[in-house]
């Protein structure tokens, strides 16, 4: 019972954070906007430019920061389960190179914004298929075969976008590297994303208690019946997803998928039912963080959000390899 306390006061202290990210997201910027400014555009239907910036610029900005974290973040917890690694995240398939081809390439060729998200999400999609193809093989499928081939794909990515980079002109290079380092700004229509992460969260809480039996092994999942071929198949697909909506939604995003799952480990513990939903809500929350100081340090300039998520996760990784060597 006293784990089962502290986890929910973990949650409800992860929730308030949330509303504080969120209200600091609405607030902050070149133009100041107060809190009763921000709770009058947001819930009395207020008139003024204050009510605009906040309901047209902000605050699908705030959401498309939030999601994209939360998508990771969740990504993130079931490559940890599924390939029993806890250096597993959601890029370490190729997902999110595959994605960064498809979106360079239609950058390149100068296709609308709408179109690079559109082959963005094709290209991430592209690569879970080629992954999981070349992985299954002859159906002797297994964790390592899959990480080794995730690896190898995400190096073929790596250097056709290295090749797009090198061919590019000057008045495209920045749009692009901003994409390949995490940019929310241009992040206009997150509900969709917002709707894939809800998808994802209904699907995968009612087999939480199946991922803690798995998370042991695959031979005591299997005694003690669970069907641990679909419930593999369920995880991949539904983590491929979870990535290729946040790539699409925010660029190419990294560490979040990473630290967030251990760091709500060490506070609600490994219990799925529980870990799942708060590391969903310290990534929404710490993307919003970041997106928010991204675009408020060095004003009126914005910095790439995946910059400041790097620089926080390296020495936070550092710091959770330190507590445990092994």
């Amino acid at each position: 019972m006293a784990g089962w306390r502290r986890a929910a006061f973990v949650l409800a202290a992860l929730l308030v954070a949330a509303g504080l990210a969120f209200g600091w997201a609405l607030s902050a910027g070149d133009l100041p906007i107060g809190f009763r400014e921000v709770f009058a555009a947001l819930f009395r239907g207020a008139d003024g430019m204050a009510a605009d910036v906040v309901r047209e610029l902000r605050l699908p900005r705030a959401v498309a920061g939030f999601v994209c974290g939360g998508l990771l973040a969740l990504a993130g917890a079931l490559m940890q389960v599924l390939l029993r690694n806890p250096l597993a995240d959601p890029y370490v398939l190729g997902i999110s190179g595959g994605a960064a081809v498809g979106a360079l390439l239609a950058i390149l060729v100068g296709l609308a914004p709408w179109l690079v998200d559109a082959s963005a999400f094709g290209g991430a999609l592209a690569a879970t298929l080629l992954v999981f193809g070349l992985a299954h093989g002859d159906g002797s499928w297994t964790q390592t075969r899959l990480l080794l081939t995730g690896v190898i794909v995400a190096a073929g990515c790596g250097a056709a976008v290295t090749l797009m980079l090198s061919l590019v002109t000057d008045t495209r290079l920045q749009s692009m590297l901003f994409w390949l380092m995490g940019d929310a700004s241009g992040a206009t229509r997150p509900w969709p994303a917002l709707g894939v992460l809800f998808v994802g969260l209904v699907v995968v809480m009612p087999v939480a208690r199946d991922l803690n039996v798995l998370a042991r092994g695959e031979i005591a999942a299997q005694a003690l019946g669970v069907r641990v071929q679909r419930l593999r198949y369920l995880l991949y697909i539904l983590a491929s997803l979870l990535t290729a909506a946040a790539v699409t939604l925010v660029g190419s995003v990294g560490f979040v998928g990473l630290i967030v799952p251990h760091l709500m480990r060490l506070a609600v513990g490994n219990d799925q039912r529980l870990l799942l939903p708060a590391a969903t809500l310290a990534g929404g929350t710490l993307l919003t963080l970041a997106d928010t100081a991204a675009r408020t340090v060095v004003a009126p300039e914005q910095l790439p959000v995946g910059v400041l998520t790097a620089l926080i996760g390296v020495p936070v990784f550092l710091f959770l390899l330190s507590r445990n060597p092994r």
